[in-house]
This record gives structure tokens, sequence and C-alpha cells, in this order.
């Protein structure tokens, strides 16, 4: 079984994604199970119904799941394993406190040392520290595992060191409730990103104990940790500072959830073909495949990759996202999109043609009131309807207004647009006259 999980503590980060869809076409590929696992036991940090819109952003994308669990369910299993290895010996009561703790890192840092924690000072403290945490042994070896993106990695011994998996007030640590989960629910193959990797290692220590103390065979999970994704411009880590780490945000902007999917998988990828679905992709997407190093996100791709996506659409399909009331318009939709890239800009543009012209602001950093009341008196004389070709009515109305070239043209783009510049007139005009009456009315004054 594979799984993904999620914390709902803020906005679903394209990281987070790239490893919920990496999860998914990889279960897909291999015929295995998918979880989805909401890790909700930092209730301090929890957002209300953050649990449900990442629900939502999955399904949004494509991706399904066979079973959805809730972290903190499992609370009374974390606390009896954590009474079970306290009980064969492979885990201690420490009362250390954090200024001990800190004041022993300095010494290290000051003798120029690895920093290792001992247990001989678990019971230091006893008596002016009633209330320990719970520290599993550590390991006097060093670990390796092999990853399935980046190889053999390593672990020192003094970075092994006996760590906290329950703390004083008996809630468990993000490394122990993950381990315990994966652990019982038979978790068999962990795709995630590479900010993990030094979790990896504690979590295999877990469940190493876990399989002693509960007598069954341990098997090791095997391990694909995601480069990461840095801001294109900068080269730093994606953030939650950059706006476009935020799934949401995506969203929000109007690109597409098969957009976004599409941009994600191929990211450190080299894809048979540009534009593809996420079921597409679990025909030949190869985790071994995908590039160890870094991943740069580039906003201006995934746009292009949107406006691909977008332009596949059909009538239909554009009507329906756009929430348009007639056919005709999702045909003057996809007019529009010679440049446009996003369902926002697409709306934007509509919305302009669709409402009231305000003919008494600068366009361009010109004011064109008085031509465009001209031809707006003169247009409301015609009927555009006996009018079908554009050379014909352009002919018609510049007698009727006595304008012409570019106090003709800007205004007449007004009206129709309510933008300065824009699409060719003449395309347009079938439009206007189908919907005159929805497109040629001026904003009150």
């Amino acid at each position: 079984m594979l799984r993904f999980a999620p914390s709902p503590t803020g906005d679903m980060h394209i990281g987070n994604l790239r490893a919920a869809l990496l999860n998914f076409i990889t279960a897909k590929r291999l015929q295995r199970p998918l979880m989805v696992r909401i890790e909700d036991t930092d209730t301090a940090r929890n957002i209300p119904h953050k649990d449900q819109e990442i629900l939502d952003l999955l399904r949004a994308m494509g991706i399904s799941w066979d079973q959805l669990i809730y972290q903190s369910a499992n609370l009374p299993t974390h606390l009896d394993y954590a009474q079970r290895l306290l009980e064969h010996g492979l885990a201690f009561y420490c009362h250390c406190t954090p200024e001990f703790l800190e004041d022993q890192k300095q010494r290290a840092i000051q003798e120029k040392r690895p920093f290792r924690y001992h247990d001989a000072w678990a019971l230091l403290q006893a008596k002016s520290n009633p209330h320990p945490v719970v520290r599993l042994r550590g390991s006097m070896r060093a670990l390796k595992f092999t990853d399935q993106i980046k190889g053999v990695i390593s672990f020192e011994p003094h970075e092994l060191d006996s760590f906290v998996i329950l703390r004083a007030n008996k809630t468990p640590t993000y490394n122990f409730a993950c381990a315990c989960d994966d652990f019982t629910y038979k978790i068999s193959y962990i795709i995630r990103g590479e900010d993990h990797i030094s979790n990896t290692p504690k979590q295999i220590l877990i469940q190493q104990a876990l399989a002693q103390v509960l007598g069954v065979a341990y098997t090791q999970i095997a391990y694909a940790h995601l480069p990461l994704i840095l801001n294109h411009e900068t080269g730093k880590k994606m953030s939650k500072r950059d706006a476009a780490s935020s799934v949401v945000w995506l969203l929000q902007q109007g690109f597409l959830p098969q957009s976004v999917a599409n941009y994600l998988i191929a990211l450190g990828y080299s894809p048979p073909k540009d534009i593809f679905s996420l079921n597409e992709s679990c025909a030949w997407f190869e985790l071994g495949k995908l590039s160890k190093t870094n991943a740069r996100f580039d906003l201006s791709y995934l746009r292009h990759l949107n406006h691909k996506h977008l332009a596949n659409l059909d009538l239909q399909e554009l009507q329906t996202l756009l929430k348009l009331n007639h056919p005709n318009k999702a045909q003057l939709a996809r007019l529009f999109l010679e440049d446009s890239s996003t369902v926002g800009e697409l709306q934007s543009k509509l919305e302009a043609m669709f409402s009231p012209k305000d003919i008494q602001k600068d366009y361009e950093g010109e004011n064109f009131y008085d031509p465009c009341l001209k031809l707006y008196k003169a247009l409301q004389t015609l009927s555009l309807a006996q009018l079908e070709d554009f050379a014909h009515f352009k002919q018609v109305a510049m007698q009727a207004s006595q304008l012409k070239g570019k106090d003709f043209f800007k205004p007449l783009r007004i009206l129709f647009t309510g933008q300065a510049c824009g699409l060719e007139l003449r395309l347009l005009y079938p439009f206007v006259r189908a919907f005159a009456s929805e497109i040629l009315i001026l904003k009150d004054s």
C-alpha cells in the first residue's frame, strides 16, 4: 500500500500535490491501494475545514483513493506501542529539561564535535522534572537505505541518538505517529519530498523496534524522496511566501486542475508529449526516471500549458467552465483564447464586453468620451440585424457618426469590448450583432 499524508494546517503546497500525484500514478502502475491519511494530531495548528479542502483538491485533480483515515483516531494505538517499547526496554523515560539539553548542545558546538544525546542523562533531573518525555533508544551503528530516486543514503551513529517519541504531555511526536501508522497499515512504498529524508532513519528505527516487540518480521519500506521545487527566479525553495506555491491560489487565478497536474508530473521529467492527462501519465511515468536535481517552478510555462488545455476543451466544456448562458458566448470565449492563458483572463474579457461601458475614463492615456458618445448615438439608429457583413456595417456606421480613422475605431472597440485593444473587430462583430442589447450599453455617469 502507498499513502499520501497531508496535514490540515495550511493551503496545500505544490510540493504536497506533486507527491500526491506521483503516489497516485505509482499506485496505479503497481496495482496497489492508495491511502490518504490526514495527519491532524497537531491540534494547535489544525485549521477548521482544511481537511475537506485537501480532499476536494485531490478530487479536482482526478486523484482517488482506496482508504481515508485521520491520524488522531490512532492515538490509542500510538500510546499502546509506546508502552510496549517501554516494557521491552527499547524506549525509556527521560527527565532532561530543554535548558539542560541546550547547554549540552552549546558545549558540543564549542568543542567542535557532533552533538549526541547520552542515555545516561535520562534520570539526572528526575527529582526536579516530574514530567518526562519518552525516548526510543538510538543506534550505535550506521544506518543506510536505498532511495528509489537518490540512491543509497547513509546516516552515521551520531545522527542516530535516542530521540523523543512521546512528549511530556503524552502526545506522540510527528515521527512516532507517522512510523506507527505506516507500520500498522503495512505501508510498503513511501513517496514524499526530500525535506523528509532526515525523518526517514528515525522512522526506520521505530518500525524495527515495533517489529521486535510485536514479534513480527521487519520489512523495509521502499522510499522515494522527491527533489525540491525552487522558485524559477530566485533559485530558492518555494515557500508559503510565494503565492504560486499554493494550489488554491493557482486555481483561483484560473489555472485548470488538469493543467496544474500536467505541469507537476512533468516537472523534472521528460514526458513523451507536452500535453497529457493524469490517466495518460499512468501508462508511461516511471519514478526512477525522475531527475535527482531540484526543479524550478516556471509560472510562465504553466500559463503555456494552461492555454493548451483550455484550447482543448470543447464548446460545451468551455460554456460550463465559464458559466455562460449561451453556446455562442462559448464561441466568443474561444476567440479570446488567442491572447488569454487562464480562466480568469477569459472571464475578465467577457465581463468587460458584457458590462456597461465607461466612456468617461482614459484608455491608454487618452480620453475618447466625445467620439464614443457620438458613435454610440449613431449605432442606436442602426439595425445591426440587417448589417451582416462587417465591411458594410463599418461603412454605414462611419456615415451615421461622421467619424473616421482613430476617432472611429478606438471608440468602436471600446463600445464593443470595454477595452482599448484586442482581437480584430471583424472577428468580434458577429457576436456583437447577436448580443447587441447586452453589449452596447453605457455606464451611468
